[in-house]
């Protein structure tokens, strides 16, 4: 089987991490490039990671370093972490979209984002409106294969504490099927599976359905 290469974006988060440690572990890719503002420590010294240090807000200036087969978003953050509307959206839209411009230019033929259950930009909800946009502006980019997966509530251990997101967790874990959590490792499991396949246009993975694209 050919090798691919990766990139991958918000690796130090929870799917992203989970995503980062299966990418070194496939042997179907050679070459893993992870785009961060911190340094991965232990793990940029793997073999087969290759680190960009850099702001998000300036990735124009390693726009020729953003070359892969396959890229892989799992950026995001939340309206209170961010501290504003804009904020939240500067890293939920702009980092997200700008990245895959260049990616793209760079002739990347697969596209891989974390979106979320509801996204919609015709959404009253400010959030879920964010993630439509989003998705509506990749589609618009004409990628050869796009896969957007909108995971529910997202189950895993977090470096950071976030209560809300816990508790809805314990309260939907016995909810109907479209509102469960999610775990972090499916959700990586699914983007993998999904972008080694390259479908071609755009694929979209329900929160229920994305166990069953894990494979």
């Amino acid at each position: 089987m050919k090798q691919r290469t990766a990139l991958i974006a918000g690796a130090s988060g929870l799917v992203g991490s989970e995503c980062l440690q299966r990418l070194l572990a496939s042997d179907a890719y050679s070459t893993v490039t992870v785009v961060t503002r911190r340094s991965l420590g232990k793990a940029a010294k793997h073999p087969k990671v290759r680190e960009i240090l850099i702001d998000f807000a300036q990735l124009d200036r390693v726009r020729a370093d953003l070359r892969a087969d396959h890229v892989f978003c799992t950026l995001g953050t939340t309206i209170g972490k961010a501290g504003s509307q804009a904020k939240f959206r500067q890293v939920d839209f702009e980092y997200p979209r700008h990245l895959a411009e260049l990616a793209l230019r760079n002739g990347a033929q697969h596209f891989s984002l974390v979106s979320a259950l509801g996204a919609s930009s015709d959404s009253r909800v400010f959030y879920s409106r964010v993630k439509g946009e989003l998705e509506d502006a990749l589609r618009a980019m004409g990628w050869p294969s796009l896969c957007l997966l909108r995971p529910s509530v997202i189950a895993g251990d977090r470096q950071e504490s976030r209560p809300l997101e816990r508790l809805s967790e314990m309260l939907l874990r016995f909810g109907p099927a479209t509102y469960r959590p999610v775990a972090a490792g499916r959700i990586a499991a699914a983007m993998i599976a999904t972008a080694q396949r390259e479908p071609r246009g755009v694929t979209v993975i329900e929160s229920r359905e994305i166990s069953r694209a894990a494979g």
